[in-house]
């Protein structure tokens, strides 16, 4: 059971997902193509404590914060209630982010490794998304190439259990006032701008932290 020792602590609070399957493409984008998408997606002067073009709440722009002890550098918790993303630092500090979630049941609480990142991934709905909401995603049955409407954005973390691929994704989206909210059809959404500075850090074998909305505990002032 995660419980709340998890959390992420500030100096005056403590604080503490469309589900998608990789295509199968023969082709992927070129380096220089995704360079020019990072730079279509990433603002111009970007500062990425300060940059809000998206006109995000200012509470879910980067900041870093101060972690527990005893958390595991590299490691990913995520608040469903604040809806926020911490990415553990050596020297008990964390990144933090804001996220979106999935809607209702299709949130998935869990422990989860990250075993596959992508940058500028394809994307295919599950059959459980077309069968849910076949006016939605029918169209994309046969799948989506790389780009900057792709629903998965510019980068994807692929979360795992054990050797088996939940489908559930931390990734880019192209859809950024949805942050804050519990939007998705399970995964973790990011700015993708913001997730572009995640990825470098996040190895792989990582864990994933999901907590549900009882073990996630809000900010307070």
């Amino acid at each position: 059971m995660l419980n709340r020792r998890h959390f992420i602590q500030t100096t005056t609070a403590l604080f503490s997902a469309a589900i998608s399957t990789p295509l199968l493409a023969a082709s992927w984008p070129t380096e220089s193509q995704k360079a020019a998408w990072d730079a279509q997606v990433t603002p111009s002067g970007y500062d990425a404590f300060t940059s809000n073009p998206w006109g995000l709440h200012p509470r879910f722009l980067p900041q870093r914060v101060q972690a527990n002890s005893g958390l595991v550098p590299g490691d990913i918790h995520v608040d469903a209630v604040a809806k926020y993303l911490y990415h553990i630092e050596a020297g008990g500090t964390a990144m933090r982010y804001g996220v979106a979630i999935g809607r209702g049941d299709l949130y998935e609480p869990g422990v989860y490794t990250i075993k596959r990142k992508v940058e500028w991934p394809h994307w295919t709905p599950t059959q459980s998304m077309i069968a849910r909401e076949p006016e939605i995603y029918g169209q994309f049955e046969g799948g989506v190439e790389p780009g900057p409407r792709n629903a998965l954005g510019s980068r994807a973390l692929y979360l795992y259990v054990g050797e088996r691929d939940t489908y559930l994704r931390i990734h880019g989206t192209p859809f950024p006032t949805s942050i804050g909210t519990s939007a998705s059809s399970g995964c973790v959404r990011m700015v993708m701008a913001h997730i572009n500075d995640l990825y470098p850090n996040v190895e792989t074998g990582s864990t994933a932290f999901l907590y549900s909305t009882a073990e996630s505990v809000t900010s307070r002032s």
